[in-house]
């Protein structure tokens, strides 16, 4: 029976895969050596180069911060002047506008008010006089414009002859 396996065996045909390929044996070359045991020998670094190589380094870090130090200098520029423009028309708008100060609040003007009654500087400290609300302030302008209305108007010259 071992023979008509045997048998069988070598009739069965054996198919290659065409993209199969067998690689070739690595050929050494003849002046090939091998390694020490210490490998410290070969790790020899060249100290000749090393002046050279500091000096284009120093010098290229130098040249890197230079152009940084232009370019920040050159975006604080423009972003000034872009602050600057917007003042500028901010102030055509509304003249002595600072837009760093904030909202403007109207100033009121001191005109004396003719019915307040005149209070000696000593008693000044010791009463307190209550809060003015918004209607007060504009009932006292009401007076200032109605007492600046009935005074006289001055005489123009006449230039007409």
């Amino acid at each position: 029976m071992a023979e008509q396996r045997t048998i069988h065996n070598i009739n069965v045909p054996l198919i290659k895969s065409p993209s199969l390929r067998v690689p070739r044996p690595v050929e050494l070359p003849p002046d090939i050596h091998p390694l020490p045991e210490d490998v410290t020998a070969y790790f020899v670094y060249p100290f000749t180069i090393e002046p050279h190589i500091l000096t284009l380094e120093s010098s290229r870090q130098t040249t890197l911060a230079a152009h940084a130090a232009r370019r920040e200098a050159y975006l604080r520029a423009r972003e000034e002047e872009k602050v600057r423009r917007k003042k500028e028309a901010l102030r055509r708008v509304a003249p002595g506008f600072d837009p760093d100060m904030g909202t403007l609040l109207p100033t009121k003007l001191s005109i004396p008010v003719a019915h307040s009654p005149v209070v000696p500087t000593a008693q000044t400290e010791s009463i307190a006089l209550p809060p003015r609300s918004a209607m007060d302030d504009l009932v006292d302008q009401l007076a200032a414009m109605e007492s600046r209305s009935s005074q006289p108007l001055s005489p123009r010259p006449n230039n007409i002859s």
